[in-house]
């Protein structure tokens, strides 16, 4: 991998074709791949790609407000990075460097318990809202003794990730002999993390006060059960494709859990988010934040924090241009209302967002 600075760019496709060129073919796929067919992968973009904005005109869209809120804290965007296991492995610095961009962008860090520097070195990097993801590991103590330095060093919030109760079949990791993840963990791991259950969420309820996030809610029943125990924040994730393969896109379950919640929890969701029609078609569909973490890789590996910053003022840009073509001035007028089903107009994939990334650069 090549370390270079970042150059301007000024598309997202420039951004997405500089991080492929940095990158390892086995660190790409890594970032890039999903569980086995990656057919829910495929349908997180399906779900977002079959859903048509309304374009209202003659509409006073001079000035257009981006910004959103998370747990009563004001986002530039409303847009957390998500965790990313082995950040460090895209750039210097790992998850301290995704922690300097979003602090300077003005967004939310969702740090992963798999990605360094420690927990406490990255919550230094940066004083905005930062929230501290972990895969269960061990026995409660161990939690418990998880959530002490988190609350230390000044996480605004703790998610807990749910949908990896079993480790998917990434096939395009264990084609090239590359499934990092898996060889730094013991049986011990695995079974604490398959064990994890509602009676030890609701044990850590009882004991701790920082504010809860799960991430990995796909189910109605889950997201109600969620709130019944108190958790704060509901995640609607499908792990972008990469633990249970023929599942539906997030955007497709997203509208029935924000229904059921009605406004009882936050709601944060990824999955196949890379544009900024995508956040502004999120929003519309019920979501408070939208996280994106494949982006947050491509960024990070083009041009370290400079290179996720940039990604942030592009889609920044591009969301604000949707917004004022579709005749509004906040994100707080998107509804249902705007938005229409309407059929797919190319195959959904990884890269399907990015038309010209194939396109050759120009030679100036």
């Amino acid at each position: 991998m090549r370390n270079e600075p970042p150059r301007e760019f000024y598309a997202l496709h420039e951004i997405v074709r500089a991080a492929r060129n940095n990158l390892s073919h086995q660190v790409w796929d890594y970032l890039v791949g999903g569980a086995e067919t990656e057919t829910t992968l495929k349908r997180n973009r399906a779900a977002l790609d079959s859903v048509a904005l309304r374009q209202r005109v003659l509409q006073d869209v001079s000035s257009v407000d981006c910004t959103g809120e998370l747990l009563g804290r004001r986002l530039r965007l409303p847009l957390l990075l998500a965790p990313i296991g082995s950040l460090e492995s895209f750039a210097e610095g790992g998850g301290a460097t995704a922690a300097r961009a979003a602090a300077e962008f003005g967004v939310c860090h969702m740090l992963s318990s798999v990605s360094q520097p420690s927990l406490e070195e990255v919550a230094a990097s940066g004083d905005n809202m930062k929230i501290f993801q972990l895969y269960v590991r061990s026995d409660d103590a161990w939690v418990d003794d998880m959530v002490g330095r988190a609350v230390a060093a000044g996480y605004d919030a703790f998610a807990i990730t749910v949908d990896v109760m079993h480790y998917s079949r990434r096939e395009r990791d264990i084609a090239k002999r590359f499934d990092k993840t898996w060889n730094r963990r013991s049986l011990d791991d695995l079974r604490f993390q398959a064990s994890f259950d509602w009676d030890r969420l609701a044990r850590f309820k009882s004991k701790h006060d920082i504010p809860l996030f799960i991430k990995g809610i796909a189910e109605v029943d889950d997201a109600l059960r969620c709130l019944e125990l108190g958790v704060e924040g509901i995640y609607v994730s499908n792990h972008g494709g990469r633990q249970l393969d023929h599942g539906l896109g997030s955007a497709d379950v997203l509208p029935d859990i924000v229904d059921a919640v009605d406004g009882r929890a936050a709601i944060v969701v990824d999955g196949g988010i890379y544009r900024g029609t995508d956040l502004v078609k999120a929003v519309a569909l019920g979501a408070d934040v939208v996280g994106v973490g494949r982006l947050l890789g491509f960024g990070i590996a083009a041009g370290g924090s400079a290179g996720v910053v940039r990604m942030l003022e592009l889609l920044e840009d591009e969301v604000q241009t949707c917004l004022g073509l579709m005749g509004v001035t906040s994100l707080a007028e998107v509804d249902r209302s705007m938005l229409r089903q309407a059929p797919l107009v190319a195959q959904p994939g990884l890269l399907s967002a990015f038309p010209l990334i194939n396109v050759p650069e120009p030679q100036y």
